[in-house]
């Protein structure tokens, strides 16, 4: 079976190293050493500061809230759907605004509308769609227009870099999601990027139950530590992310060479760097879409409608705007296979079952 992605498998002598450490300090939560070293060298590998590991990229967003003391948040109807269940879980209020046609990002133009029609959100939570930087600039203008705190959902953007610093630099706090399935990989896990310097404390506490030290606890507070084992198998995948960068970009660049033309591809920031952790493409209709997804299955290959439905259709939403760019958008969207060890042959078989349906 080809999948849509495959984790990345560390060495197992090399992971046996980080957890006999693991075994030695006997200490296997709470802030440890391996959470420590692991803090260290992302914030180095992504040039960021107040980098916070947390167990999951869900609690991250929530965390995030919490902190910004978002209670409400216009939010965009085109991401996985935890960007949306995990403000609705925490009881926060949310309502969608339309994105971009062309980037898929939420659109500067319809949030500033949306907003016009009804300002009483506290927040704007945006996601970075497969890693292609949202119009951060725009956005921020919006925020400032109507005085509204921004979290970034960076699931998708590890290591992508905006103008020549980080992604993760902007909004007041990004988040991101270590699952398996993302390019670097701590099995579960996430962070928070925190650029408000005042808030890391509180953060930080939120996420140990609210306990702030051994005689204080002021706030309501969550468990959504990291523990030392995650922490060493993000050590191992970090290790190796040079040299995988270097292969997903070589699938990626087969796959725009061999579709241009054929399919409709995702408009990329041109001020952006790429981390090709996703393919996706825009097929004409959802009937051909369906086609070729059938095609694709027979063949034992495995893409995904990723982001399917859009999410201002969801049932147990009540939805406040009509979203037509990411209705669309959602209908005709296709992953890819995308992953690092993806040899040529099995691509090209692919890239061959797409054209024969087209």
């Amino acid at each position: 079976m080809i999948a849509l992605n495959k984790p990345l498998t560390p060495s197992l002598v090399k992971l046996s190293k980080y957890l006999d450490q693991v075994n030695k300090n006997g200490w296997y939560t709470n802030f440890g050493p391996l959470h420590q070293e692991l803090t260290k060298r992302l914030e180095e590998y992504l040039g960021v500061k107040n980098l916070l590991l947390v167990s999951n990229g869900t609690l991250a967003i929530q965390v995030a809230c919490k902190a910004l003391n978002i209670n409400s948040a216009i939010t965009t109807p085109f991401s996985f759907v935890a960007t949306t269940s995990s403000l609705l879980w925490q009881g926060i209020d949310i309502a969608f605004s339309d994105i971009d046609p062309l980037s898929y990002n939420l659109c500067p133009i319809a949030l500033d509308e949306a907003l016009a029609k009804d300002d009483s959100y506290d927040g704007i939570v945006a996601t970075h769609v497969y890693g292609n930087p949202c119009d951060v600039y725009g956005i921020s203008s919006v925020a400032s227009k109507y005085n509204k705190k921004v979290v970034y959902d960076a699931a998708h953007a590890f290591g992508v870099q905006y103008k020549g610093e980080s992604l993760l630099n902007y909004g007041d706090i990004s988040t991101l999601s270590f699952h398996a399935t993302k390019i670097f990989h701590s099995i579960e896990g996430g962070a928070l990027i925190i650029n408000d310097d005042s808030l890391v404390e509180k953060a930080r506490y939120l996420i140990n139950f609210g306990i702030k030290n051994t005689e204080e606890i002021p706030e309501l507070g969550i468990n959504a530590k990291m523990n030392e084992f995650e922490a060493a198998m993000g050590l191992c995948v970090l290790d190796d992310m040079q040299q995988l960068d270097i292969k997903r970009k070589f699938v990626c660049e087969l796959y725009k060479k061999e579709l241009k033309g054929v399919v409709k591809f995702q408009q990329q920031n041109e001020d952006s760097t790429q981390n090709y952790s996703y393919f996706p493409i825009i097929l004409e209709s959802k009937e051909q879409l369906k086609k070729i997804e059938k095609a694709l299955n027979e063949k034992d290959i495995i893409p995904r409608r990723y982001f399917y439905p859009s999410l201002d259709t969801l049932s147990y939403i009540s939805a406040k705007n009509f979203c037509k760019n990411s209705r669309d958008i959602a209908s005709k969207i296709l992953c890819l296979p995308m992953y690092p060890e993806l040899d040529s042959a099995n691509q090209k078989e692919i890239i061959k079952v797409l054209k024969t349906c087209i």
